[in-house]
């Protein structure tokens, strides 16, 4: 007589189990919509105006950098060589003020103003004009005067020089203060004390005892 198995009653079981129980199946993710989508013809040339309006900003901004650089390295350097001249345009000067500026050596004179005057070198300081700290060096004060109303040059002992709005050299000159004024007499003051001075003789006669 067979002798049932008993290692596969356990399998039995379990295929039993399992055939009683409903499969599960995978549930499959619906793919989303692509979103993305190619540019416009439109699209394209806005952006592409774009950038090119960038570059162009760009290059713009870029060129008045080189150009205010090379004019500022220019007038630097134009500056130095003006300056290096005062000294000779100052014997020129001296000359002038002792006759001494004729025949060839007044042409030259003549030209090298013309020269430097086309590179914007200005002569300033000249009597009677306004004290002014940033153009003017004053090395003596030469008292106050009725006819001026502010701090005035009073004369000039070296002339100053600037190239466009830049001082190269300040004017060395003494200066002449506005007179004080004034404060007139007050009128009243002395009427007031001959006044004073009536009452009081009278208040003197008033008190005398009758004789």
């Amino acid at each position: 007589m067979t002798q049932p198995d008993e290692g596969s009653a356990p399998e039995q079981e379990a295929s039993t189990s399992s055939a009683g129980e409903t499969p599960v199946e995978p549930v499959e993710t619906p793919a989303e919509p692509e979103t993305s989508k190619e540019p416009t013809l439109e699209e394209q040339l806005a952006e592409r105006t774009a950038d090119l309006q960038r570059l162009q900003a760009e290059y713009v901004n870029y060129k008045r950098r080189v150009d205010r650089d090379r004019e500022l390295v220019r007038a630097q350097g134009e500056a130095a060589v003006l300056q290096s001249l005062l000294t000779v345009l100052d014997d020129i000067a001296r000359a002038d003020e002792h006759g001494e500026l004729e025949g060839g050596f007044k042409a030259v004179a003549d030209a090298l103003q013309q020269a430097v005057a086309k590179h914007k070198l200005q002569a300033f300081g000249a009597e009677g004009e306004p004290f002014d700290p940033a153009h003017h060096e004053a090395v003596f004060h030469a008292g106050e005067s009725a006819e001026v109303e502010t701090t005035t040059v009073h004369s000039v002992m070296r002339t100053g020089y600037k190239h466009g709005e830049r001082v190269l050299r300040p004017a060395t000159v003494g200066v002449v203060d506005p007179a004080a004024a004034v404060a007139p007499e007050d009128p009243s003051t002395g009427s007031g004390t001959g006044h004073d001075q009536e009452a009081e003789q009278d208040v003197l006669t008033d008190e005398a005892p009758d004789e």
